[in-house]
C-alpha cells in the first residue's frame, strides 16, 4: 500500500526478563493521527522509543517504506530525520537560543546551509507561536513555550511523521492547551503523528486511529469512535470509565 509508511511486526522488548512490549503490530499510513493510550507502564513510551530506534527492539520489525529499520547497517540518524521525536522532557540544548536549537539539526543532519536552516526555522517557529523567543535561552521561557520550540525544531527537519511522547506531561494544566493547539492544527494540516497521550478528549476528537494499550500488548485498537462509543474488550471499558464524564 503506497500510504503505508510504518509497519510494526511482531515488536517485543525486554528489560533483562522483565518483557515491557509483547508481539505489538501496527501500521501507520500517511495522514494517520494515531493515539497509544494506556495506563502508567503498559509500554507505550518504550514502543515510541524502540519506533525511533532510541531502544532496540528485542525481536521483531520495524519498516519504514517497506525497509527493514531494525538491522545493524540503518543510519539511525538519518532515519530519525524522517520519523521525528517530540519528548516529554523538551530536550532542548540548553546553552543554545531557541533558534539556535532549531537550526543546529538542519546544518549538522540535513547539511543544509546556515542561512536556509534559519529561514527554515524561523518558518517552523512562527507556526508555533515562537518567534518573537527566537534569541531566548530555555531557562527563559516556561514548560509550554519549550515544548513548542521542541515541536518546531522536530518539523525543521521537515519529518515524514511525527512522534509524540507525553508532550503534556511535563507541562502545568494551564499550559497543556496551548501545545495541545498547535497539535492539533499540525494534525489539520496533514501531518503524520504517532501520540502517547493521557489527554483522552485529544484522542478521542482529534485522532483518526486509537491504539489502548494494557501490560505491554495492544489491547484494542480501532476509530476514537469504536474505542471511545463501543470498546470491546472489558480492560479498555475499565480504563475508559474513568473519561467518560469528560
Amino acid at each position: 500500500m503506497d500510504d503505508m509508511i510504518l509497519e510494526i511486526r511482531h515488536l517485543s522488548k525486554s528489560f533483562g526478563s522483565h518483557e515491557v512490549l509483547r508481539d505489538i503490530d501496527f501500521t501507520v499510513n500517511k495522514g494517520d493521527v494515531t493515539s497509544i493510550i494506556g495506563s502508567s507502564g503498559s509500554g507505550k513510551s518504550t514502543l515510541l522509543r524502540c519506533i525511533n530506534l532510541l531502544e532496540t527492539p528485542t525481536s521483531g520489525e520495524i519498516l519504514y517504506h517497506g525497509q527493514s529499520v531494525t538491522g545493524p547497517k540503518v543510519n539511525a540518524p538519518e532515519y530519525r530525520s524522517h520519523v521525528g521525536m517530540v519528548f516529554q522532557s523538551f530536550n532542548l540544548f540548553n546553552n543554545m537560543t531557541v533558534l539556535e536549537n532549531c537550526v543546529v539539526g538542519q546544518v549538522k543532519v540535513l547539511k543544509k546551509d546556515r542561512e536556509t536552516a534559519r529561514k527554515n526555522a524561523m518558518q517552523y517557529l512562527e507556526q508555533v507561536g515562537m518567534a518573537p523567543y527566537i534569541n531566548a535561552k530555555p531557562r527563559q521561557i516556561s514548560g509550554g513555550q519549550k515544548q513548542r520550540v521542541a515541536i518546531a525544531r522536530a518539523l525543521a527537519m521537515e519529518p515524514e511523521v511525527l512522534l509524540f511522547d507525553e508532550p503534556t506531561s511535563a507541562l502545568d494544566p494551564e499550559m497543556v492547551g496551548e501545545v495541545l493547539s498547535v497539535m492539533q492544527d499540525l494534525a489539520r494540516a496533514g501531518m503524520t503523528m504517532l501520540v502517547v497521550t493521557h489527554e483522552m478528549a485529544f484522542a478521542r476528537d482529534v485522532s483518526s486511529h486509537v491504539v489502548y494499550m494494557n501490560q505491554g500488548i495492544i489491547c484494542e485498537e480501532g476509530t476514537p469512535e469504536q474505542i471511545f462509543g463501543d470498546p470491546q474488550r472489558q480492560e479498555t471499558k475499565d480504563f475508559l470509565s474513568r473519561f467518560r464524564k469528560n
